[in-house]
């Protein structure tokens, strides 16, 4: 049973707007809803951990587990009368094991690329408005001159063409962050390959504390922030609102990377920041 009775029971209060000493239910399944960012932590010694999405928590359930309504799913644990086939019905797994219903992850390029799935050759090449899904990323295998750069945002996903300028000292392969709940895949994928990998997000705390939470401690040195040559400048264009709301994750102190403590600095001087969609809006008026 990967979501036990305990678990389920504290998720209802999480959805209730109750928060949590991480202490009082710390466990594997609530460390993946950490790292997914639907639950939220904060403080040194007594952390708090609250709900910062109840859309999100439910999809996650519902796609990763199967459990459409989690209170009735507490209600048939619960039962002990609850048949094998019920719980097929309410999670699709008679064990109560979690199942994957879907998984990989959505990669693009504005070049050919021949990369190898199942030891076949793959050309990725998709025309403008396409994708290619790559479900058995288990047995996918790219040139190690590649530079894997993952974008957070869907639309900068899109108009990879129109950004081409940014990348052009490198032979980049892009994927989606998007859909969230694939991207533990991604991670998965990126930790069996040796490329180096470069993290193109917004240009404020939240794409920073994306990149180091979700990347950088799982990949290390293979790792970069994307920091444009001429973000100095561009994020005079970025929002004052953005940098009043988000809150540093990190300790700078802590960073290695020369350009993303660079950027770091230039927000906290600018008090801004800037979203990514900024180099296809200026660049090419799209």
């Amino acid at each position: 049973m990967k979501v036990n009775l305990k678990t389920a029971q504290t998720l209802v209060q999480l959805l209730k707007g109750e928060t949590f000493a991480y202490s009082k239910i710390k466990n594997s399944f609530i460390d993946e809803l950490l790292q997914e960012n639907i639950l939220n932590i904060s403080g040194k010694h007594r952390k708090k951990v609250w709900l910062t999405n109840a859309g999100q928590l439910k999809l996650y359930l519902s796609n990763q587990y199967n459990i459409e309504n989690i209170e009735t799913y507490i209600r048939a644990i619960k039962n002990p009368n609850t048949s094998r086939a019920d719980f097929v019905k309410l999670t699709g797994d008679s064990k109560l094991s979690k199942e994957r219903t879907f998984k990989g992850f959505l990669v693009n390029s504005y070049q050919a690329i021949s990369t190898k799935l199942n030891s076949e050759e793959l050309i990725i090449n998709p025309p403008k408005g396409t994708f290619v899904f790559i479900y058995d990323f288990e047995n996918f295998n790219i040139p190690e001159n590649v530079t894997i750069i993952g974008v957070e945002n869907p639309r900068n996903f899109r108009h990879i063409y129109e950004q081409s300028h940014l990348f052009n000292e490198i032979e980049p392969l892009f994927i989606s962050r998007y859909p969230q709940m694939q991207n533990k895949d991604v991670i998965r994928w990126l930790k069996q390959i040796p490329n180096k990998y470069l993290h193109f997000g917004d240009f404020d705390f939240a794409g920073i504390n994306i990149y180091l939470n979700e990347y950088k401690k799982h990949l290390g040195d293979r790792t970069n922030f994307f920091v444009p040559k001429s973000i100095k400048e561009d994020i005079k264009f970025g929002s004052r609102k953005r940098f009043d709301i988000q809150k540093a994750k990190f300790n700078k102190n802590e960073i290695q990377e020369p350009d993303l403590i660079d950027l770091i600095t230039i927000i906290e001087k600018e008090q801004k920041g800037l979203d990514q969609e900024y180099y296809i809006k200026t660049k090419h008026n799209n």
